[in-house]
């Protein structure tokens, strides 16, 4: 098993990732680049070896709910491939008519609204909110304002709806 030292210069070494220090030592790496609102490619990386990179978009693969391997016993090539596999899937669309990059998205008849990536959303008043997917957290902001979090897409849809939001085209 590679040691968390040995996991982090792996990770360092992809300069297009951008590392970001989170709780009790963690690590996460984001990919700024993702055409996807999804921009985490390592996630939570422990000091004790442990840790998680995305796969939601790569076949062949056996992920949890959100879409993360656990990498805790990946030897070096074999975790070298995964990063670069999930920053590639990351940087291209599959489907460009897609409205969701999910590729376990739920529900297929679940309206536009809940199933769209985010972005503004706005009002009749013409006040705009915009939501916005980091750290496995749907956020909600006005201005730079952090005014709602959520856990899934699902619920910051139906919170956005409630209050009378719908996507901004314009």
């Amino acid at each position: 098993m590679l040691t968390f030292e040995q996991k982090l210069e792996i990770f360092k070494s992809f300069p297009e990732l951008e590392q970001r220090n989170v709780s009790l030592g963690r690590v996460n790496f984001h990919y700024e680049g993702s055409v996807y609102d999804k921009k985490t490619v390592v996630y939570h990386l422990h000091p004790n070896g442990n840790g998680f990179v995305y796969a939601g978009l790569l076949d062949g693969y056996e992920t949890d709910a959100k879409g993360f391997v656990n990498i805790r016993d990946m030897a070096e090539p074999e975790l070298r491939r995964l990063v670069k596999a999930s920053i590639t899937a990351l940087s291209v669309r599959k489907d460009e008519d897609s409205v969701s990059p999910s590729v376990n998205s739920g529900s297929k008849d679940a309206s536009l609204q809940n199933t769209s990536t985010g972005g503004v959303w706005a009002n009749a008043k013409g006040e705009k909110l915009t939501l916005k997917y980091e750290d496995d957290l749907w956020y909600i902001y006005s201005g730079l304002s952090l005014e709602m979090a959520f856990e899934t897409r699902e619920e910051a849809g139906e919170y956005l709806a409630e209050e009378g939001f719908s996507p901004f085209k314009g």
